[in-house]
């Protein structure tokens, strides 16, 4: 003890190539550390500067590292969060964003193989154990509303299954009940199509085709679903969240997506705000984004000189200048998540383009 301070035994190598502290500290399985504070000196002989430092704190009882006290990185480590949607775009970005923060993560979506192929490209991203443990998958098709209910349940029993992570632990507020389930602390809803661009007027709009279109039960069916399982699944409190997606072209309609783009994305943000209400202290949010240069400008057709034509027409309709990038609009998702205080909000990240023309 030094002035009421542990000391701690520490041993420190310099490497010149390619110039890495690493220390090793022996540390009492009694004492824990709310802060590390270290202060390197450089020797007086040195001329070469030091570019990173590598610290590792390790228990000697234990074999597994230690979780720093990262009040804001590790407000999702060990939590179970299922993305419907997480095999490509911004969903696949919420995917690895969530990963990098220590959450166990479930991906879904209508197609297998891309679910499999999806996992085994995080796995490659993340070759560890420590990361390829949080890593789970399951097909679930939400187009029919024939099956979406049934579907939906398939899903959410199958990511709230104890043996789905059998060797990551839980957070301290995910309980198991006596079901058996550990139960959700987050549930991100980027899935959807692309809105169809049919002018209101078209004979193709009918009553039927409102109400059955795969569209509508993606954008509307679905998340109104996942409201009412929501209770069942994710551990009750404000820490846990649910988050859907809607977009630009609800504030900012354009012509012939009056429906897809309009109505669908303004009664989803209506929705929102009324599950905020009735599954509270549940937090549900919606995030609008802009423009994303995602997949699905691929399939357009017309090949690089049909997407840039998009993509520079939506690089003018915005303040910055640029189509967004999936891996920013999911912060968004990611905030959402880990700030305990927003509920009932759209969150928009469209590079200001609801601004644009005012």
């Amino acid at each position: 003890m030094v002035g009421g301070i542990p000391k701690i035994s520490c041993l420190g190598t310099y490497k010149t190539a390619p110039r890495l502290w690493t220390l090793s500290l022996a540390i009492p399985t009694d004492i824990t550390f709310p802060r590390l504070a270290l202060l390197l000196i450089p020797s007086p002989t040195s001329i070469s500067p030091i570019y990173s430092i590598s610290i590792q704190l390790i228990h000697p009882n234990s074999s597994s590292k230690m979780t720093a006290s990262l009040i804001s990185i590790n407000k999702l480590a060990h939590t179970r969060v299922l993305i419907l949607g997480g095999t490509s775009g911004i969903g696949f970005c919420v995917a690895r964003a969530a990963l990098e923060h220590g959450a166990n993560i479930i991906i879904a979506s209508s197609n297998s193989d891309k679910v499999a192929s999806t996992i085994a490209r995080l796995q490659t991203l993340y070759p560890t154990p420590e990361y390829t443990e949080r890593i789970a998958g399951q097909a679930c098709d939400l187009g029919d509303q024939d099956t979406v209910e049934t579907n939906l349940l398939a899903l959410l029993e199958y990511a709230t299954s104890p043996s789905l992570f059998p060797n990551t632990p839980t957070t301290e507020d995910t309980t198991v009940k006596e079901s058996e389930k550990v139960l959700l602390n987050h549930i991100i809803y980027p899935s959807g199509t692309s809105p169809p661009r049919t002018p209101i007027t078209s004979p193709t709009i009918t009553a039927t085709s409102l109400t059955t279109s795969p569209h509508t039960t993606l954008r509307l069916i679905a998340p109104l679903l996942i409201g009412k399982h929501t209770k069942t699944y994710l551990h009750d409190t404000s820490t846990s969240s649910l988050t859907f997606t809607s977009g630009v072209l609800a504030a900012r309609p354009i012509a012939g997506l009056a429906l897809g783009g309009a109505a669908m994305g303004t009664a989803l943000e209506g929705l929102t705000r009324g599950l905020a209400v009735e599954l509270a202290p549940i937090r549900v949010n919606v995030v609008a984004p802009g423009a994303v240069e995602t997949e699905i400008f691929d399939r357009l057709g017309g090949g690089e000189e049909v997407k840039e034509m998009y993509l520079g027409a939506f690089r003018r309709g915005t303040l910055v200048g640029e189509v967004g990038r999936p891996e920013d609009v999911a912060e968004a998702y990611l905030w959402c998540m880990k700030d305990g205080f927003v509920t009932g909000q759209r969150v928009g990240s469209d590079g200001g383009a609801l601004l644009k023309g005012v």
